[in-house]
């Protein structure tokens, strides 16, 4: 994580000495709430967003999907692209679309504008809380992991 965030600094830090005209004019990327939108309305795009982002790259990425469809393993990047492409479509206009806290506190970092720092913490908790229930959904609702720790747990032998 420390490495992610490091490396998005630089890179907003090159675009800002490379791009300067363009990264003044379009804010230097910084994430910030949309005028007319509510503090828990781009908290929640955040978070469905990450939803769909991270349980498209596990359903894509499942060992046993690829071992069922071993003739296509290669098209898994197709639903990620798409993924995201669908999640930027639909926050692009709430928060300009996070979905990845390193990128959003690299852009941050660089513009450091009062209003890029405002929200900040929807960027960080959005993304966590939405990874965190599609891989809690993945694991234990689809793969069925809970069933299969509690009948392992029901098979052991009592003494």
């Amino acid at each position: 994580m420390v490495a992610q965030c490091l490396g998005a600094i630089c890179g907003v830090g090159l675009v800002k000495a490379f791009q300067s005209a363009y990264y003044n004019r379009y804010g230097g990327g910084a994430n910030e709430l949309s005028a007319g939108y509510s503090k828990g309305t781009g908290l929640g795009a955040e978070i469905i967003g990450t939803f769909v982002l991270v349980y498209t790259v596990f359903s894509a990425t499942d060992p046993k999907r690829s071992a069922r469809d071993s003739h296509i393993p290669v098209l898994a990047p197709l639903p990620i692209g798409f993924a995201v492409f669908m999640v930027h479509l639909a926050t692009i206009p709430i928060t300009g679309t996070g979905i990845n806290p390193a990128r959003s506190l690299g852009a941050a970092v660089i513009y450091n504008n009062e209003k890029a720092w405002d929200d900040q913490w929807i960027f960080w908790v959005g993304p966590f809380i939405g990874a965190a229930i599609a891989a809690f959904y993945h694991q234990f609702i689809l793969r069925a992991g809970a069933i299969k720790a509690l009948g392992s747990f029901r098979s052991t032998p009592r003494v």
